[in-house]
């Protein structure tokens, strides 16, 4: 299914689609949290996550014996991701929201790489040795997210 991002709301925020593309390209190209929405059957958790923006694909890196969100998306593929970028300073606050379906998808050593790149930078030999250790770790696996609807929003003001 092709990502739809929605438009023409109603609020006073909609970009077009022009903007909306392009913010959301420029949004997760920024090291940002992404905020991932899963089911259980004791109720929706959330969970605070790096990311990987790839082919309109964002992809998690997951533990299968010591994260509980692959287990739940296992069982219900459904999904949400929020990122957000805010600084009180500035004014700024730019949002991008996603619903979709995700699938657990095998350790790659190669995406983790560029993954881990974007937060701790180019020169692992500066990297925490736990990353380091987790490139050789099968049980580091990846949750690929595939939105189905997207909505971009820039809220910031002047300070």
């Amino acid at each position: 299914m092709e990502m739809k991002i929605v438009q023409d709301t109603g609020s006073h925020f909609d970009l077009g689609d022009a903007g909306s593309r392009s913010l959301l390209e420029e949004m997760l190209s920024r090291p940002l949290f992404a905020h991932l929405a899963t089911a259980s059957e004791l109720g929706p958790r959330e969970s605070p996550v790096w990311f990987l923006w790839e082919d309109e694909v964002i992809w998690i890196i997951g533990n299968r014996r010591t994260d509980s969100f692959p287990s739940r998306i296992e069982r219900d593929a459904r999904c949400a991701i929020g990122v957000v970028d805010f600084d009180c300073a500035t004014g700024l606050v730019q949002h991008v929201g996603m619903r979709g379906m995700a699938r657990l998808e095998p350790h790659d050593q190669q995406r983790m790489v560029r993954l881990l790149i974007r937060y701790l930078g180019e020169e692992r030999e500066h990297w925490d040795s736990r990353f380091i250790e987790i490139l050789d770790d099968e049980d580091y696996i990846f949750i690929r997210f595939s939105p189905q609807s997207v909505v971009v929003r820039d809220q910031s003001y002047k300070k």
